[in-house]
């Protein structure tokens, strides 16, 4: 499956009909983000079944704004229209492989709880089951 371009007018539309998104911030003139690029379109020939989506931090400023993008590439995994992992860096494919794996086994009615739970305590909505 070719990876998908992500803009300010379809990502909210995109995000909330695939309950399994892969993000990649990058930029044309970001070398990891070249060496990151053919890695990640070769996972997304591997996991047919998953959405692999791009945002060009270049041409989507607002969108790399919202998500506080300070480094690219960045990868995100979305599922369930919660973020479940985000980390900085060119990711090697065994590395990439890992994290694809840690986020399909996440039981996302968990991390739900834990997000409930932390904001009832009025603390931060970080993600205790996070698939870093």
């Amino acid at each position: 499956m070719a990876t998908m371009e992500l803009t300010k007018e379809n990502f909210d539309q995109t995000v909330s009909e695939h309950d399994f998104l892969l993000i990649d911030f990058w930029a044309s003139w970001c070398g990891p983000c070249r060496q990151f690029a053919p890695v990640y379109e070769k996972a997304s020939e591997r996991h047919d079944d998953l959405v692999f989506a791009k945002v060009d931090t270049e041409a989507q400023q607002e969108l790399a704004a919202a998500f506080d993008i300070r480094s690219i590439p960045t990868l995100m995994i979305v599922r369930d229209n919660v973020a479940v992992f985000a980390q900085p860096g060119a990711l090697p494919e065994a590395a990439l492989e890992d994290v694809i794996g840690q986020a399909r086994a996440l039981d996302m009615d968990e991390v739900r709880k834990s997000i409930a739970e932390a904001e009832a305590k009025g603390g931060a909505t970080e993600n205790p089951q996070s698939a870093e």
